[in-house]
């Protein structure tokens, strides 16, 4: 089976957190930013997160790219994400935001 293109999964990913996450804005970040920065952003509320796709697990890491997603992550969240780990990633991404800011995944913020 063929492997898929990063590109690819990255707009995967994507679409997920849209649809994940109603109501929150994702950006791709631009290329050489900073060496190894994170591939996508995103905003909800209060939270951001940052992603850096990897088509598969085994893909080599550029030159930052653990500098980088260690430091977001200390600030918000960020991770490594790949097709082997999607779900488990997706699934901590929610439960930062819930635990953050008490939006359920419909969008809505909970009563506090």
């Amino acid at each position: 089976m063929a492997k898929k293109k990063e590109n690819r999964f990255q707009r995967e990913v994507i679409q997920e957190l849209k649809s994940r996450f109603p109501g929150c804005v994702v950006m791709k970040n631009a290329t050489g930013f900073h060496d190894g920065f994170p591939d996508i952003v995103m905003y909800l509320g209060r939270v951001w997160a940052m992603l850096e796709c990897k088509r598969e697990k085994a893909a080599k890491k550029r030159p930052n790219q653990l500098y980088w997603v260690d430091r977001m992550d200390g600030m918000s969240f960020a991770r490594f994400i790949y097709p082997e780990n999607r779900a488990k990633v997706m699934a901590e991404l929610e439960a930062f935001v819930v635990a953050s800011v008490g939006i359920d995944i419909s969008g809505r913020r909970d009563a506090a």
